[in-house]
């Protein structure tokens, strides 16, 4: 029996708590809230990290990148009603995304509870639709209760937020409870009979796909490593899904490419042809399956193996004809040591989808001065194979998606929710994370300005990060889908912004801004030489939507 008896209140204890489990870091705008656990952290400063964000949508970002580049749930910390409202949208992310996070809302007192107190929320109200666990802690000896059971629920499973509700009075309240103890996860791993029926629908294919995409905290370079020798053995084709680009080295001669927004009209063509559909990881969404109607509801005529990490994924939308549900390490290493295929007749058909991408990739796009394709390509020659890409949401994604190609895991950082706003923050947190590692933050001008006010944080902590705002002065993606539909009747699109680089000064940091690849070329080499963040606007044509649309095509549509 325990006898440690140590009294301590409950914010000490949730400080406590956390860094039992192995927390170094949080993320927070402070509120009044959450005073005692506050108060607790000035304690733990010397073992707890506790970065001030600007507003309360960046912390959550923050925490979710934070959980996808590390597989533990990232942590925020928010005060009461209108900061746990501006983090909805991060939540929301790691929800969408399968991201472990773990949000702590300070609440008011449990006495002023249903009175219409000071900025009171019901957080069930607010979070429950897109979190996996909304509770309140009523009673401090609860703390090393819940606290464990939010970390497992965070990460088990499809991984996904928590949020955990500190009344005012309750952090501090005294108790003598014990802190709690590490958390070990369970893995799974598929069985024998699931691997051979695995191999034999391979087999008798005649035009087998992978189409890989998972939850990146479950997903790792050991994966990555697994599963290219288990392609090698099959000389399976290999494509990942939307923003999940770095599950699979894009140099290798069995990669095809993304089945995602933009991409190659001859990878669709791969994907209506395969007669066996290989899903590891991915939801197939409206993006996968073209608004779901790429194939049929509920039972598609190919042959579909859905392999993942959990059950919720499973018959969705579309029921497999083989599920496996494992670990994704477990399952990667089990497929890397089957027996190698005796013959593969799929083989110059895997030859052709290659060249294909190639090409799609090689080729430069509709042309502007800016030329971002010579841009995006010269930064992907010139930057490290370890260089960590975030990207939000807007039509500029497309030029990044397409000429940035990946060798590693764990190096894009963009969401399938494709929200705006993401890529400053979470540069933020990977730059924290990895100091010592080049971050590049693309941001549309749109999307900048969402969250742009966090390169103050960027400033305060001395973030490496290289934020490149590629500016058109418009949300170009909305004006994309209204022309589409209405042509020469788009509104609300153009914007009116202020000289980012001239903005970025203003906030202590280096910025410059240019119009054509030789002055990117020039300034990135200089700016690349300051030891903290800094800014490169790109002016950009309006005219020229995406590499494969011009403004003119869409109204040639109607």
């Amino acid at each position: 029996m325990n006898t440690d008896l140590k009294t301590r209140t409950g914010g000490q204890l949730l400080v406590d708590c956390l860094l039992n489990l192995g927390a170094e870091v949080g993320y927070s705008v402070p509120g009044e809230s959450y005073l005692g656990v506050l108060d607790a952290l000035y304690d733990a400063k010397d073992d707890f990290d506790l970065i001030i964000c600007r507003q309360e949508g960046s912390v959550a970002f923050m925490a979710e990148a934070h959980g996808r580049l590390t597989g533990k749930p990232g942590l925020g910390f928010v005060t009461r009603g209108p900061g746990a409202a501006n983090a909805v949208i991060g939540v929301q992310t790691a929800h969408l995304d399968g991201t472990p996070m773990i949000l702590f809302v300070g609440q008011v007192p449990r006495k002023n509870r249903e009175r219409g107190a000071f900025q009171e929320l019901d957080l069930k109200g607010l979070f429950g639709s897109i979190s996996k666990l909304v509770m309140d802690i009523d009673d401090p000896a609860r703390i090393p209760e819940i606290i464990s059971r939010a970390y497992r629920m965070s990460v088990s499973g499809r991984p996904g937020p928590v949020i955990i509700g500190l009344p005012d009075d309750m952090q501090l309240e005294e108790t003598t409870a014990n802190v709690c103890q590490p958390i070990n996860l369970t893995k799974t791993g598929p069985s024998n009979e699931a691997l051979q029926q695995l191999t034999s629908a391979i087999s008798t294919s005649e035009r087998p796909l992978i189409l890989l995409g998972a939850k990146p905290s479950q997903w790792s370079q050991t994966c990555n490593d697994h599963l290219k020798n288990f392609v090698e053995k099959y000389d399976l084709p290999v494509a990942t899904v939307f923003r999940r680009q770095d599950q699979f080295d894009n140099g290798h001669p069995n990669y095809v490419g993304v089945k995602g927004v933009g991409n190659d009209p001859a990878l669709e063509k791969l994907v209506s042809v395969a007669d066996t559909l290989i899903i590891i990881g991915a939801e197939i969404t409206d993006i996968e399956s073209n608004g779901y109607t790429k194939y049929e509801i509920p039972n598609p005529s190919k042959n579909l193996i859905h392999l993942c990490s959990n059950h919720d994924d499973l018959g969705r939308v579309f029921q497999p004809n083989l599920a496996i549900v494992s670990d994704y390490e477990e399952l990667t290493e089990a497929l890397s040591n089957l027996s190698t295929l005796n013959k593969a007749p799929w083989s110059d058909w895997v030859k052709k989808a290659r060249a294909a991408y190639q090409s799609f990739c090689n080729d430069p796009g509709n042309y502007q001065k800016a030329d971002l394709t010579g841009i995006i390509k010269w930064l992907r020659e010139t930057t490290a194979d370890d260089t960590i890409v975030s990207f939000g949401a807007g039509n500029y994604t497309q030029w990044v998606q397409r000429y940035y190609g990946y060798t590693k895991f764990g190096n894009q950082m963009a969401t399938q929710s494709a929200v705006m706003g993401y890529s400053v923050p979470a540069a933020i947190s990977a730059s924290l994370l990895y100091p010592e590692r080049t971050i590049l933050a693309f941001a549309g001008d749109g999307c900048f300005l969402m969250n742009g006010q966090e390169i103050a944080t960027a400033a305060r902590y001395n973030t490496k990060v290289k934020f490149i705002v590629i500016n058109n002065s418009l949300y170009g993606s909305i004006q994309m889908h209204q022309e589409k539909r209405f042509p020469n009747r788009s509104i609300a699109c153009e914007l009116t912004n202020p000289e980012f680089d001239k903005l970025a000064i203003a906030y202590g940091i280096p910025a410059k801004k240019v119009s054509g690849l030789d002055e990117f070329k020039a300034v990135y080499t200089e700016l690349d030489k300051v030891d903290g963040p800094c800014l490169i606007e790109i002016t950009t044509d309006p005219a020229i939507v995406t590499p494969s649309i011009m403004l003119s095509d869409l109204r040639k549509m109607s």
